[in-house]
């Protein structure tokens, strides 16, 4: 019970730091989450990180239950409890003093500036998530080089076209069952 109870201490500790650079949602950190559950602590596999990513992103409600499923994984209901609370209770008291702030000096330079400044640093988390699913996916076979290819080609799409990702993923759930990647 004392290694679980700790271990549920260092997942809210952890969650709640990440939650801070959180922006682009859970996601966006998945990254950091990664090397936090398997590289760090060894607590899961590569496959059972990526496995309960596509879980999460399967089942209906908001992409942030990640979170609460790798806390469960690790640490039983507390470890999902202490990992979802501290995920997402501080910072959205945050957020909403930020946009009530916001909302007060929305047109001063400054708000317009830190709004700009945010923009370059989601789109990195969100890039760092997708490299580091791929790479993960992969598990560096022969298949490797195939799935990093379409994965660059996939977001090199969607960031000059105006297309619906569903068939994105479309395509990429053909190739993956017919054994391409």
């Amino acid at each position: 019970m004392n290694l679980n109870l700790n271990l549920t201490r260092v997942l809210a500790l952890h969650f709640f730091l990440i939650s801070v650079i959180a922006f682009g949602g859970a996601g966006a950190v998945l990254p950091e989450m990664h090397r936090f559950l398997v590289d760090d602590l060894r607590l899961m596999t590569d496959q059972d990180f990526i496995s309960l990513n596509a879980l999460a992103q399967a089942a209906p409600g908001p992409n942030v239950q990640i979170v609460a499923m790798y806390g469960f994984w690790v640490a039983s209901l507390p470890g999902a409890l202490a990992s979802i609370g501290a995920m997402c209770g501080p910072t959205s008291l945050l957020a909403y003093a930020v946009e009530t702030l916001g909302a007060r000096h929305s047109g001063t330079e400054w708000h317009k500036l830190i709004r700009r400044s945010l923009a370059p640093l989601t789109v990195g988390l969100v890039l760092a998530t997708g490299w580091m699913l791929s790479v993960g996916a992969s598990h560096m076979d022969e298949r490797w080089v195939r799935t990093l290819l379409l994965t660059a080609v996939a977001t090199g799409i969607a960031m000059t076209r105006r297309l619906n990702p569903i068939y994105l993923i479309a395509a990429g759930s053909v190739l993956g069952a017919i054994g391409v990647i």
